[in-house]
């Protein structure tokens, strides 16, 4: 059963032996590509459209031109060698799909693949994708929760639990986090803090709170969106 995460924060942990395959370089693919390359992962980032992979020839290390539904042309760049692949093609969901497809058959132990909708997430379940993320719906969240106004950053970590930058309620404006009391409350929790002209630092139960302040705060969303609302 594939694990369906909005954002891929949570996965079993897999060992990587040689490269990772990453295929699709349109803009969540390449960042996909180019944040492993940053991590110092092996990447082998594939395309059929050579225009793509002429523009991130000198980007990254390894750029192949490939048909990717096509088991044979896979064989030949050497996918099958791979324990994790990304399958990051969006719009073309039978290309998707296939290539999915494919890779399972090819016996990879550790497939993701990008879904648009929740259709086309089912399917790439179904064709044995280990996970199932969906950004574009999990950046639209997140902008939706910024543009509140109320939160300055917002990450889900499972459908139920975020974790977000916001400010200080004006009832806790002076007092410590012991004193506030807003774990009983609001049922949050404060992870962290940051003071004018500080950067970020541990919470604790002695950290005073100012109105200038910002605190990270993780929980279930209502409690968290409660929480929010009173800042």
């Amino acid at each position: 059963m594939a694990e369906h995460h909005r954002f891929p924060l949570q996965f079993t942990r897999q060992a990587h032996e040689g490269e990772i395959l990453v295929v699709g370089l349109g803009r969540f693919g390449s960042a996909v590509a180019e944040s492993l390359v940053a991590m110092d992962f092996d990447v082998l980032a594939v395309d059929f459209d050579m225009a793509r992979v002429q523009q991130y020839s000198g980007v990254l290390p390894h750029v192949v031109q490939c048909d990717t539904t096509d088991p044979r042309a896979l064989q030949q760049i050497g996918a099958a060698e791979v324990t994790t692949a990304v399958v990051c093609i969006g719009s073309d969901v039978e290309s998707s799909v296939l290539t999915t497809s494919c890779l399972v058959d090819l016996g990879i132990d550790n497939i993701w693949a990008k879904a648009i909708t929740a259709p086309h997430g089912r399917i790439l379940e179904r064709v044995g994708a280990h996970h199932v993320v969906f950004p574009e719906a999990a950046m639209g969240e997140r902008v939706a929760h910024l543009l509140s106004g109320r939160m300055l950053e917002y990450v889900q970590i499972d459908d139920d639990f975020v974790i977000v930058e916001t400010g200080v309620p004006a009832a806790a404006v002076g007092k410590s986090l012991g004193e506030a009391q807003l774990r009983a409350t609001y049922g949050v929790t404060v992870v962290a803090i940051k003071h004018a002209g500080a950067a970020f630092t541990y919470a604790t139960a002695e950290s005073k709170l100012g109105a200038t302040d910002l605190i990270v705060v993780a929980g279930h969303r209502p409690d968290v969106e409660r929480f929010a609302g009173s800042v």
